[in-house]
């Protein structure tokens, strides 16, 4: 399977703008409570059945990778995902809403598919480039939804923000139907076959355990860092508004930025080599964040290396990963992108009472440990056990291999 000219590109934009669905809505959860009788406390369940909705995505959708034509999987989880949203928009009450944002979710998942697609659709020595791009679509919707949301929210109101971003998701699936292979993977066994396999290629390959843990702690420490920093500058002395801690989030620009460089960089070295660097540059960060929130210039530059470190060693990471066993990518980035997501949870679940006990310091703090593990972790070279690939650029090994390793 090989993509058509600006196939990637066109997977880029249908990642950012599929996966901004997750986030849009949240400037506006204020109006959505009041519109439908919900309270407060819980509108914001919607955040979370989205997420909810996405890890089974991953979980369920993201195999299909292996046994479906692009073409029809991503129209179809696209299509999926305008359903959902024009059904979040004609909800009244928190039950539809959180029943959509669960389907949204699911939609939403297309992302880490088209990552998939592209590595895939293209020569093995451009995998980290292409990867990288549909990385920095990813990151550019994350990056972009809160404030297009917002600002389509005020000028059209939260329901027909939701039916505009519907209209572009539709126009996506158009261009998957016309520009995406219509070719389907030779599949490997049933599809209850797969499900039930997905435990197993994580006993089996060694680089994919490696991936999972270190990939785990950087999403733990990023989602930890960003939880922690809303509920401390939201207290005194700071007391800022939502407007303003938003702001922050621009910090995120620096990680788009450099992704394209970052796959470059994994074609010509390796994947293993940009995670090592990604680690330094997120710790050194984290670091900075370590003394404290007094100087907003110098929160916004750790903000900006922890998010630049993240976003590129993630995208070689899924390099990494589909270099395993191409055959099996789907079901391989779903094992992983469903560890990684949980780790997320954790990260966040842990903010707020590490807030409070024991204030900015040990938030700060634990996302540092985080981030020097990850790099130790990293700075270790895989040894290939029977299926998995070299991390040689441009080389494959679907097979069994010669050589093994010791266990983690």
């Amino acid at each position: 399977m090989s993509l058509r000219r600006g196939g990637v590109g066109l997977l880029a934009c249908t990642a950012g703008i599929a996966l901004a669905n997750n986030y849009a809505v949240q400037p506006a959860l204020g109006d959505v409570a009041r519109s439908t009788g919900t309270s407060a406390a819980a509108i914001g369940l919607v955040t979370t059945a989205a997420l909810t909705g996405c890890i089974a995505g991953f979980a369920f959708l993201l195999p299909l990778a292996d046994r479906a034509a692009p073409r029809r999987l991503v129209t179809g989880q696209l299509v999926l995902l305008a359903a959902g949203l024009v059904l979040a928009a004609s909800a009244g009450g928190l039950g539809l809403l959180l029943v959509a944002y669960g389907v949204i979710g699911a939609g939403a998942s297309v992302s880490a598919g088209a990552s998939t697609i592209a590595g895939r659709g293209v020569p093995a020595e451009r995998r980290g480039a292409a990867v990288a791009l549909v990385a920095a679509g990813m990151s550019a919707g994350i990056l972009l939804s809160r404030l297009v949301g917002g600002a389509l929210s005020d000028a059209l109101g939260w329901r027909g923000m939701l039916l505009t971003f519907a209209g572009l998701v539709l126009l996506c699936a158009a261009g998957a139907w016309l520009r995406l292979p219509d070719e389907r993977p030779a599949p490997t066994g049933s599809y209850l076959a797969t499900l039930t396999a997905l435990p197993g290629l994580l006993r089996r390959h060694r680089t994919l355990r490696r991936a999972v843990l270190t990939g785990s702690l950087w999403y733990f420490a990023f989602s930890l860092v960003w939880v922690a920093l809303t509920v401390r500058l939201a207290q005194p002395p700071y007391g800022l508004d939502a407007a303003a801690i938003g702001l922050y989030s621009l910090a995120g620009a620096l990680g788009f930025a450099a992704l394209p460089v970052a796959g470059r960089l994994g074609d010509r070295f390796g994947p293993r080599l940009v995670i090592c660097a990604s680690m330094a540059v997120a710790a050194t960060g984290a670091a900075l964040l370590c003394t404290g929130l007094d100087r907003p210039a110098v929160t916004a530059v750790g903000l900006a290396l922890v998010d630049a470190g993240c976003f590129t060693a993630q995208a070689a990471n899924q390099t990494r990963i589909l270099g395993v066993d191409p055959r099996r990518a789907g079901s391989l980035s779903g094992v992983y992108l469903l560890l990684y997501f949980l780790a997320g949870v954790v990260g966040s679940a842990l903010a707020a009472p590490l807030i409070e006990s024991g204030g900015w310091t040990a938030a700060s703090g634990a996302v540092l440990v985080a981030l020097l593990l990850a790099g130790l972790l990293a700075l270790r070279r895989d040894t290939d056990d029977p299926g998995d690939a070299t991390e040689r650029p441009g080389h494959e090994c679907p097979g069994r291999s010669a050589r093994t390793g010791t266990e983690l």
